[in-house]
This record gives C-alpha cells, structure tokens and sequence, in this order.
C-alpha cells in the first residue's frame, strides 16, 4: 500500500497517545483544528487546479478525489483520537479560554478520569455561570476530582458552588478566591468535602467568621486556608487554631 494509505490506517491508539503527550488543552484546541485545516487547504488547491485542467489531468482529478476521502478519513480518526485523550486525561485547564456554560459542560462529560480541573478567569474572560457548574456537576468525573479552581469566577454565585462541591466528594484542594461567595458555600464545602486538605478563600469578602469556622472544624484534613483580603478578623484565627493547631493560615491583607 501507498503512504496515503497508511495514513488512513493510522491506528486510533497512536493518535490518543500523541494527543496524550499534548500538555494542555489550550495546545490540544490550538494544534488540531489547526493540522485539520492545513490538510483541507491544501486538498483545496490542488482540486481547483485539476479542475482546471480537468480533460489532461481525469486521473489526476480522481487521484484527487481519493486523497480528499482519505484525508476526510483520517480527520474523522483524529475527532475519536481527541475524544479518547480527553477520556484519558487526568488534568484540564481552561484558565484563559473564553469558554461558555454549553462546551465546558459537554467536554467534561467526556472526560472520565479526569482528577484536577481549572477553569480560573482570565485575560479573556469566562462566560461560565451557575448554570455550567450545575452542568458540570452532572459529569461522571465530577466525583473523583481532587483539585478545582474556581479563581477570579465573578459570575458564579453560592447556587452553583453549592451545586458543584455536593457531587465533588474527593477534593483535596479548592481555589474560590475573587468570588462573592458567601457563607452558604462554606457550609456545602464543610458537609460535603471530607477530604479538604487546602482551601483559598483570597478575596472573598462576603465569607464571615461563622462560615469559616465551620469548614476548618468538620474537614478535619485541612492543612492550609488562605484568607488574604477578607474581612476575618485576627480572633478567628485564634479560634481556627485553637480547633486544628497545625493549620496554616495565610492571611495578609485582611481588612
């Protein structure tokens, strides 16, 4: 067989592993789409120029055609590639991307073995609402995750958090920092994460006393909590070690 017929024949695993090696999905959603364009271009052009020499170049034009099958193909493998790499992965970061409640949620449902996941606001802004973290919520993965940050989210309010953090049993470690989460929240992550080992409130003004003190007594693995910026006074911090002595707090710029 010819080498384009090899390159139909590329075998699923060869592509998942190449996409596995892939350190983001900001490179994954870059390089893709990108190869997959460059392909049809070219394809393209070279149609049009049989086309135009259509009565010299029949076999040519057919040779063509049979490329453009081919690499229509090889693109349809490379679709699978990336739905199996993304099943695989065990990390995703959308910190950055404008990304919306719809695409996040769907490619979440795809991503079964996923442990750690980032969707912190960015240059770009992030159009993700309670609604997405409802969503999310429904993902298989959602259970098994050990890191979520949630940084600078300004459109998410407790309803959503509240929602996310009862399914998200196994975190270990939460960035919520520039939300306007409230106390609410604290009480679903206490209830509902056993697990917490690190937490960083960084800016969350609305949070109180009350809720804090709650999360460092009834998640008995947590080891750090970061409240730079709050409104928690120096005697909640006494207090909090007084509850969990080795807990290291980060707390300056309090206000």
């Amino acid at each position: 067989m010819g080498d384009d017929a090899a390159i139909d024949q590329l075998p699923i695993d060869v592509l998942v592993h190449i996409f596995l090696l892939i350190n983001s999905f900001t490179d994954l959603a870059q390089w893709v789409p990108l190869a997959i364009a460059i392909v049809f271009f070219f394809l393209f052009l070279f149609l049009c120029l049989c086309c135009l020499c259509f009565v010299v170049f029949e076999k040519l034009l057919c040779r063509c055609m049979c490329l453009f099958c081919r690499a229509s193909s090889v693109c349809k493998k490379w679709k699978q590639g990336v739905k199996q790499s993304i099943g695989r992965r065990q990390s995703l970061s959308f910190a950055g991307w404008k990304m919306d409640d719809a695409s996040t949620a769907r490619l979440l449902r795809l991503a079964y073995s996923l442990k750690e996941l980032n969707i912190s606001r960015g240059r770009w802004g992030c159009q993700i609402s309670d609604r997405g973290l409802e969503d999310i919520s429904s993902a298989k993965c959602v259970s098994n995750l050990t890191y979520i940050s949630l940084w600078g989210m300004t459109g998410i309010t407790d309803k959503g958090v509240v929602h996310l953090t009862s399914r998200a049993n196994s975190l270990q470690h939460l960035n919520i920092g520039g939300t306007f989460i409230t106390d609410a929240s604290l009480f679903a992550i206490a209830d509902n994460c056993p697990y917490l080992k690190s937490v960083i409130l960084w800016s969350c003004r609305h949070v109180t006393t009350d809720g804090v003190l709650v999360l460092v007594s009834k998640c008995r693995k947590l080891e750090s909590i970061n409240i730079w910026g709050t409104r928690i006074p120096v005697d909640c911090c006494i207090a909090m070690l007084a509850i969990r002595p080795s807990l290291n707090i980060k707390l300056g710029g309090l206000l």
